[in-house]
Parts: C-alpha cells; sequence; structure tokens
C-alpha cells in the first residue's frame, strides 16, 4: 500500500512508542488468559502463579491491540471522536488490556487500581469465577457490543453512527464473522448512512487467515477480487499487510490518515458544499498472522499464523515443562520492564500515548449510551384516541391509528427517534408517518420512487437482522426507536434478542453502566390475520422465545384494540432498560374501550370487563383472552351464552399484559395469589383463548392455586391460505367452540345444555360450509357487533 519514496507517517521515536504501547497490550493480554499472580514477572515463572483452568482467544488479541494502538494516534492529533466496536468480541482480553492502559479501568472499577496489585487483580479475575467473562461484555468500559456471537458488529457500528454527525466507529470485523450472512448483509448499510447528519464507519476487515480450525474465505481468495467485492458493495479498500511489525506499524498509521482524510472531505462536501449522491466510503482491509508475537511452534507443530493460535496455544503449562518454559518465554519477550515502572503502573512516555478524559475510546460517552440519553418529547397520546360510544360495536385500525402517534414522536424528536422495518412499514399500516418524513435511502433513485430521502427516519430493508442491529447500534448510544415486523419472521433475530436480553441483564447489575432505552417491537400481520399468506407466514412462537428470558428486563403487551395499543406503545417508548414485544393487529377490529377505561386497564395489565360478562358475584365460569382476535371471539362467546343461557354467571377477563399472569416471585408485574384469585376464582373452570401457543399461559400460571381448571385455546399449528374466522375454526379458537368447551367444564351444564352444544357443533359445519362455498366468511360473523341486552350497561 505505501510508496517506500515517500516519507514514513511515524518518526523512528513515536515508532518505537507505539510499537510499545502495543507490547504492553499483548503482555497484558497474555496474562490475562494465563497469570494468577507474580504479574510483571518480578521472579521465575512457576506453576502457583499460572491459572488452573486456561479460557480465552489469542488469535484476533494482537491485531485488536495493534488497531486500538493506533487509532488513539489518530484521536490525539485529530480531536476525533471515536468509539471501538470489535466484531472478534472473543478478543477481550485486548479491549479489558487497553482500558486498563487508559486508566479507566480503574476508574469505574476501584478495586483494580493501577500498580502491581492491581495488574495481578486484573489477571486473576479474566475467564475465572465470580471474574469477568472472556468475550467483550457490557462489563468491559468502551464497549457497546456482546461479542458472545459473530455476525453483528457492523451493522451495530452504523446503528451507533446514525444521528451522531461527529462520531466515527472504528468497526474490527473479524474474517471469519464476515462469513456470516448478517454480517454479509451488513456492507449496505453505507446505502443508508447521511453524509450531512450521520457520523461515519470505518470498518477495518482483519484478515489473520483462520476461523476455530479452517481457513477463512476472504483470506483465500486473490487481493484483486476482494477488492471488487468492496468496491462493489460501495468501499474504498486500503490494504495494510505483513509480518514485519515496524512496516506493519508504518502502513497502518498511513492508511488511517488517509482513511480519516477521506471521511473528512466526505463530509466536508456534503455539508458545506452540498454535494449530493452516495459518497464511496473508505475501509482498511488488514492482514497480520493469527496469534502474532505469540509462540511460533508448540510441541513441534506451527502455531503463530495458523488455526492453533485461536484459542490457548499452551495448554498445558501445569504438566510439561516445556509449555511453561515457552509461557515464561513467551511473556518476557515483551519485556515488561521497560513498560511499567518498580510500582507497576505504565511509564509516562506510554501513557501520554492515550488519549485523555472522554477521548478514550474505553471511556467515550457514546459507548455508554444511558450518559447521553433524553427523554422523547412525547405527544399526549390521549389525543389520538378513537371515539368508543358503545363496546365491540365499531372498529378502527389498530396499528394506523398507532401510526398517527408515531408520525407526531417523529416530528417532535427529529434527532433521536427512528422507525425500523423490514420493508413493511405501509404493508404493517404504519404509513401516516410518511406525512412527516421519508425513508432513509442514498442509494439511486428512479423518478417513480416514494417516500426516499437521505434524511428519512424511517429506516427500511429487506433483513432483519440489520433492523435489529441498526436499532440496538442507536439505542446503546443513547437514542430510542420501535421495530415493526411481520410476526412469524421477527423470528430471524431470536438470537440477537438473546444477546441484547444478556446484555440488558448484565449491565443493570454495573454500577457505572447507565441504563438505556427500550427494545420495542411491534409485531403485527400476525398468526391470526396471515390467511391470505399462509401457514407461511403463521408462527406466533416470538413470544416464548422473550417469556424465556430474564424477568427483569422482558415485557410482553397483547392490547385488545387501538386505544390499549396508544396506551401500551407510549408506556414502552417512555421505558428503560426492557425489551418489550407489542402484538397487535393490523386489519379493522372493534373497539372496546375509551381512552379512560384503556388506560385504567393497561395499568392493571389484566381486568374484567364487566359489560362482557353476565351475572354479579362470583361466576361460574371464567372466559379470559389475551390478544385482538382472541378477544373478539371471547366477546362473541360471551354473547351467546348470555342469550342463550342467562342463568350462567360468566366473567370475561382479559389479559394486556401476559407477565401478570406468573406469581408476584417470579415476575416483578406477577399477581399474587390473592390478585389472581380475585380475577380467575379459586375453583371454577377458566377458558383461556391466547394468542399463541397454550403452554406458555399453562407455564405462566402453573404455581397458581386454580391452574387444574385451567384450559388454554391457541394455536396449534394449523393454519393454511383461508379466511380469518376458518382460521380460529382449524384451531378450536373460534366462539362456538369457547361455547362448547364452557359447557363441557362447568360442573351440570353438560346435560342442561346438550342443544345448544350441539347447535354450536353445527353452527362450525355451516361456517365452513360458507366458506367453502362463497370464498369468504359469512356476513353475520364478520360483522358480528355487540349489542347490549336491555338495562344492561354499554
Amino acid at each position: 500500500m505505501t510508496d517506500e519514496s515517500l516519507s514514513p507517517t511515524l518518526t523512528d521515536d513515536e515508532l518505537d512508542l507505539i510499537n510499545a504501547y502495543w507490547r504492553a497490550a499483548n503482555y497484558l493480554s497474555v496474562g490475562q488468559i494465563y497469570l494468577l499472580d507474580n504479574p510483571l514477572l518480578r521472579e521465575d515463572l512457576a506453576a502457583e502463579h499460572i491459572k488452573p483452568r486456561l479460557l480465552g482467544h489469542w488469535g484476533t488479541t494482537p491485531g485488536l491491540n495493534l488497531v486500538y494502538a493506533h487509532l488513539n494516534r489518530i484521536i490525539r492529533e485529530r480531536d476525533a471522536d471515536v468509539i471501538y466496536i470489535t466484531g472478534p468480541g472473543h478478543g477481550g482480553p485486548g479491549l479489558v488490556a487497553n482500558a486498563y492502559l487508559e486508566g479507566t479501568y480503574s476508574e469505574v472499577y476501584s478495586g483494580i487500581e493501577e500498580g502491581v496489585d492491581g495488574l495481578r487483580k486484573l489477571f486473576r479475575q479474566f475467564s475465572f469465577p465470580g471474574g469477568i467473562p472472556s468475550h467483550v461484555a457490557a462489563e468491559t468500559p468502551g464497549s457497546i457490543h456482546e461479542g458472545g456471537e459473530l455476525g453483528y458488529a457492523l451493522v451495530h457500528a452504523y446503528g451507533a453512527a446514525f444521528d451522531n454527525p461527529d462520531l466515527v466507529v472504528a468497526c474490527v470485523i473479524g474474517d471469519g464473522e464476515a462469513e456470516t450472512g448478517p454480517l454479509a448483509a451488513s456492507w449496505h448499510s453505507n446505502k443508508f448512512l447521511d453524509p450531512v447528519t450521520d457520523g461515519a464507519v470505518l470498518p477495518i476487515l482483519h484478515l489473520n487467515g483462520y476461523k476455530i480450525a479452517n481457513p477463512t474465505v476472504l483470506s483465500r481468495i486473490p487481493q484483486e477480487e476482494l477488492e471488487a467485492l468492496f468496491y462493489g458493495y460501495g468501499y474504498r479498500p486500503i490494504t495494510v499487510a505483513g509480518d514485519d511489525p515496524a512496516n506493519v506499524h508504518q502502513q497502518l498509521a498511513t492508511a488511517l490518515d488517509e482513511a480519516f482524510d477521506q471521511i473528512a472531505a466526505i463530509q466536508r462536501a456534503a455539508r458545506l458544499d452540498g454535494e449530493a449522491g452516495r459518497p464511496l466510503w473508505p475501509m482498511i482491509v488488514l492482514r497480520t498472522p493469527k496469534g502474532w508475537t505469540g509462540p511460533e511452534k508448540v510441541d513441534g507443530k506451527k502455531v503463530e499464523g495458523t488455526w492453533r493460535a485461536h484459542q490457548v496455544p499452551l495448554s498445558e503449562t501445569h504438566s510439561n515443562p516445556e509449555h511453561m518454559a515457552q509461557l515464561e518465554e513467551w511473556l518476557r519477550s515483551y519485556r515488561p520492564e521497560e513498560l511499567f515502572d518498580d510500582d507497576g503502573h505504565l511509564r509516562p512516555e506510554l501513557r501520554s500515548l492515550a488519549p485523555a478524559g472522554d477521548r478514550r475510546m474505553s471511556a467515550n460517552p457514546h459507548a455508554n449510551g444511558g450518559v447521553l440519553r433524553r427523554d422523547l418529547d412525547l405527544p399526549d397520546f390521549a389525543d389520538y384516541a378513537v371515539d368508543v360510544p358503545a363496546p365491540a360495536a365499531e372498529s378502527a385500525e389498530a396499528t394506523k391509528v398507532l401510526g398517527t402517534f408515531l408520525r407526531d414522536v417523529i416530528v417532535r424528536n427529529p434527532d433521536r427517534f427512528r422507525l425500523m422495518g423490514p420493508d413493511e412499514t405501509a404493508s404493517n399500516r404504519l404509513s401516516p408517518v410518511f406525512e412527516a418524513t421519508d425513508k432513509a435511502w442514498v442509494a439511486e433513485l428512479d423518478p417513480d420512487d416514494e417516500n426516499l430521502a437521505p434524511s428519512g427516519r424511517v429506516m427500511e430493508v429487506l433483513s432483519e437482522h440489520l433492523c435489529q442491529g441498526w436499532l440496538e447500534g442507536y439505542l446503546l448510544t443513547g437514542r430510542h426507536g420501535l421495530f415493526n415486523c411481520y410476526e412469524a419472521f421477527v423470528h430471524i433475530v431470536d438470537s440477537m434478542l438473546n444477546q441484547h436480553a444478556k446484555w440488558l441483564s448484565s449491565s443493570a447489575g454495573i454500577e457505572w453502566r447507565r441504563p438505556i432505552s427500550s427494545l420495542n417491537y411491534l409485531l403485527t400481520s400476525h398468526v391470526w390475520r396471515q390467511d391470505h399468506n399462509g401457514a407461511s407466514h403463521q408462527d406466533p412462537g416470538f413470544i416464548d422465545h422473550v417469556a424465556n428470558k430474564r424477568p427483569e428486563v422482558v415485557r410482553v403487551y397483547l392490547p385488545p384494540d387501538a386505544n390499549t395499543l396508544l396506551s401500551v406503545a407510549d408506556h414502552c417508548l417512555r421505558s428503560k432498560h426492557y425489551i418489550n414485544v407489542i402484538v397487535a393487529g393490523k386489519q379493522p377490529a372493534l373497539n372496546y374501550l375509551t381512552m379512560d377505561e384503556a388506560i385504567a386497564h393497561c395499568t392493571r395489565g389484566a381486568g374484567i370487563w364487566e359489560w362482557a360478562g353476565s351475572g354479579t358475584g362470583e361466576p361460574d365460569v371464567v372466559l379470559a383472552c389475551a390478544g385482538d382476535i382472541p378477544t373478539l371471539e371471547t366477546v362473541a362467546a360471551a354473547d351467546i351464552l348470555r342469550k342463550r343461557l342467562p342463568e350462567l354467571k360468566v366473567r370475561v377477563v382479559n389479559v394486556v399484559d401476559i407477565m401478570r399472569l406468573q406469581p408476584e416471585s417470579e415476575h416483578p408485574h406477577g399477581l399474587s395469589d390473592r390478585e389472581f384469585n380475585s380475577l380467575f376464582t379459586e375453583d371454577k373452570p377458566i377458558i383461556f383463548a391466547y394468542h399463541g401457543y397454550p403452554w406458555l399461559i399453562h407455564r405462566l400460571t402453573y404455581r397458581h392455586a386454580n391452574h387444574a381448571q385451567l384450559h388454554v385455546r391457541g394455536f396449534k399449528e394449523r393454519g393454511t391460505t383461508t379466511t380469518p374466522f376458518d382460521m380460529v375454526m382449524l384451531n378450536d379458537l373460534d366462539r362456538f367452540h369457547l361455547v362448547m368447551d364452557v359447557i363441557d367444564r362447568v360442573e351440570g351444564l353438560g346435560t342442561r345444555a346438550a342443544e345448544l352444544r350441539q347447535e354450536m357443533a353445527d353452527a362450525r359445519l355451516a361456517a365452513r360450509r360458507y366458506t367453502r362455498e362463497h370464498g369468504e366468511d359469512d356476513p353475520a360473523i364478520s360483522g358480528w357487533t355487540w349489542e347490549p341486552s336491555d338495562g344492561s350497561a354499554d
């Protein structure tokens, strides 16, 4: 890459210093993997100085340390605002080492002081019981990216850059990670980055050649093919390659200067000169050996520059004297006596290489987003209420109503709220947002395009991975957002949700981490109204996946109508440090509650709908429901029962927050036994119509007294392209079947109501026959509304 006729970027003194800093980071990294004691090798290495269990990843770490040291120079010289994201998150010892060298680690963890004792504690805690994880994690200062799973570094980087015009996100992508699907799609994020209002992302593809046990694809294709690939993605690659430290240092210093110059030129042209169009952003391809500076050979086999360097190159240090000797030789090769003074402090000339204060990447506020977070300026959601003159009498499209609210959220928060979705914003009836904003788009435009602009606040790309990752990066750096998705396909990000939930759980227990905005999902186009698409679009199981996560971070809401959806959405957008899942239909559906009633009901999370029940006092049966379609079928079943069996006392209970069903000992929203019994009784049958898989309701309620009387109807994996009512009949969730369930479960009712039961069975057959003849549901069913009995309250 470099032209040897040009003056080197680094002077000899600068080269020596930056190389020494790199040695210090490498030394601390190896020490974390191996050492319990003797942190600066002031005595000969002995078995008692070495950990009994050796855990960690060395192979990628020297490359991460190299880049970190050089970014520090850029930050100091340019006063640049930079955060560091590492795709090879298992290079955790490197990021911990650099945070310690910068002084940040001792600031946030006062027990890990600078000096010999602090180094001993730093080493001991790594991958040790009661210590810290081996991966880059929430415990690592400067990190916003959990390193436990590969594929998401670059998309997180872009999420962090959106609406951060002065920030540069340096993102190291391992060549193993580069083989994952999400990472491959993430390169296209540059088509959504506005050089006027957004920051910049500098991808650094680190090709060290190997994964755990195999070579990597991108390291084994010709250089011209590799460069063509990235030009095709819309980048200008700058290559740094070699295994001679002095040469690589000079190359990398020159490459980073070139990249930051290009970034500054692109932003200047867009912001000051008004230059439009999508720029060709720089990236760096860094080729260095895997496990560089580690043992060249172990037991006669090559290690440095091979897959054998991936984790712990010397794994038998307690049982093999040669391994122990090699470990000591390896550690002493960094010459720690030249790096640390007698007290164990980093020497001043090296400490001065790190930036100061918030400019340190380990202390950058963007990497602790809760510090920068500002509450949203939210309009009063009650102003968007639909009129409900009587329950279940008129209809509305709940998500379209929500769209008008979100439109004004966007207007009032133009720099800190974004709506993400995989090409489904209009399909999910949120199109009112386009009255206020466009969809972010920096690629080419066609005259027939609509609602596309670089400054758009709606972000659509046909990749659930990118939507989730962008939003995570956006939230982790202090902003707010909402991810809307078809219910069946949000499963694509199950694993990403896992990682984010773990991050939230871990960071909640870290004093210096500040709470971030909640990760909010709106799942619509759901299982019960995917009858036109068929079985491929029918899966309500994301709720089950979320319910497995730690209770302090997950919430699941099933608002039954438009006003309850508004109330729930407002609550979720105000909340911090949760994963909120809202499931709501987009099709016209009945309204049940006025706004005042909706607020009260959502605040309770579950409650009795007196207007839908029959009789007073203790009921003979409880009809419970959660979800908009189960609510419709439950209320319709209650209507049949009050008309046909007026002597039967029916209680209707609607559940908005399904975590309320758990005992209070299991979830912060859980009901006490007394509260649960007051709603559902201690001994009466409960027929529960539920949106998803029935087992979840059983699991949530099994500790309550009346669980044996609980009978749940939900999705039974029976779906196809059919009518909406035929869909609920396929799964025995329809109103007629619910009435049959009541007759079967209420003691003594089976004989008295035998005729009604037969009538209900016949009604099911008739409804199905109608669909087969007419291709649609019987209007008496699809157009059903609630008609209050004479004298009853509306």
